[in-house]
């Protein structure tokens, strides 16, 4: 009997390592080959009665940017959840954390069933390959310049747009833009998000490496009218996060934590799509005082860090299906 017992506990042990380590050379095959498009179409082949794919722009260098829409139904009138991630380029776990959240909603209906996800998991497709091949460091999308490349998407949001004069020389990492929205990738988001603004109830755009999960204003350090609420909701979010593993995320606006920044999504789909509930999630890192170190995460750890990220995500969606449900 005991030894019976010991097999089947060494063979559940063998069972769910297997498991993680199929998951971590998913996440590996899907973000560090390049392969988010055909694994989309997977999943869109797999599970056609709750994926739908759109292909909702072109990048500078024609490649095609892709949401996922993840639902059950509902006529389109259920709240949805707006996540995007890899708007720069070397933040390669954004991407990660992204095919993480849509292989568990896939494959976990109870997610979807009152409300609605919408998530595009490469917002820099043409910067995020050319940080593979040529860059680790790069940021910025591949635009062409007068002497340089890029623009910083982050920054190219109309609202409050280029209020830092560090922005405007185009070599810089954090460059602005010639003018707000002045690139494909940043306009396109901008107009699906317009598109689901009506019943958006919560956006996240996946950064890394600060682990902190930051809410407007970046141009400022005051606060929106529903800061309360907003603070509250990322300290359910960072403490559903800590119990984990014992992750600490920072909370708070995004300029009283990190600094002060202005043409961001964050701020864009809180002042212009007036999506209430706006956040850029600082997924965690690689303590270093070398840049390029902050963001490479081990590949062992990969595997933590989205999961326990994915709770936090999960309280997100309790909250909204509470206060929203469909």
């Amino acid at each position: 009997m005991f030894l019976m017992l010991k097999f089947v506990l060494i063979d559940t042990f063998v069972t769910k390592m297997y498991v993680y380590f199929q998951l971590i050379l998913l996440l590996f095959i899907v973000v560090i080959d390049l392969q988010i498009q055909a694994y989309l179409n997977q999943l869109h082949q797999t599970y056609q009665r709750t994926v739908q794919l759109k292909h909702f722009g072109l990048s500078v260098e024609n490649r095609n940017l892709t949401a996922i829409k993840i639902s059950t139904g509902g006529n389109n009138r259920r709240p949805l959840i707006f996540i995007d991630a890899g708007i720069h380029a070397r933040e390669w776990l954004g991407p990660a954390q992204a095919i993480y959240i849509i292989k568990q909603l896939v494959e976990n209906s109870r997610l979807l069933k009152r409300v609605d996800w919408l998530i595009v998991p490469l917002l820099n497709p043409d910067g995020y390959e050319y940080c593979h091949v040529v860059d680790r460091l790069w940021r910025k999308n591949r635009s062409k310049g007068q002497g340089c490349r890029g623009v910083d998407l982050n920054r190219n949001f109309d609202f409050q747009w280029s209020q830092h004069s560090k922005f405007d020389h185009e070599c810089s990492n954090t460059f602005a833009g010639q003018y707000p929205f002045s690139e494909p990738e940043s306009l396109a988001l901008s107009k699906i998000l317009l598109e689901y603004a009506h019943r958006t109830k919560i956006y996240i755009s996946l950064h890394s490496a600060a682990q902190s999960i930051l809410y407007p204003w970046g141009y400022t350090t005051e606060v929106p009218n529903n800061g309360k609420e907003l603070h509250r909701l990322a300290a359910k979010f960072s403490d559903a996060i800590y119990q984990v593993n014992f992750t600490e995320y920072k909370v708070g606006s995004a300029a009283n934590i990190l600094y002060l920044v202005s043409g961001t999504s964050r701020d864009w789909a809180y002042g212009v799509a007036n999506i209430r509930l706006s956040y850029t999630v600082e997924l965690k890192g690689v303590q270093s005082h070398i840049l390029e170190r902050r963001f490479q995460i081990p590949p062992e750890q990969i595997f933590s860090a989205v999961s326990e990220m994915f709770e936090g995500i999960k309280q997100l969606h309790s909250y909204i299906e509470g206060r929203y449900g469909y």
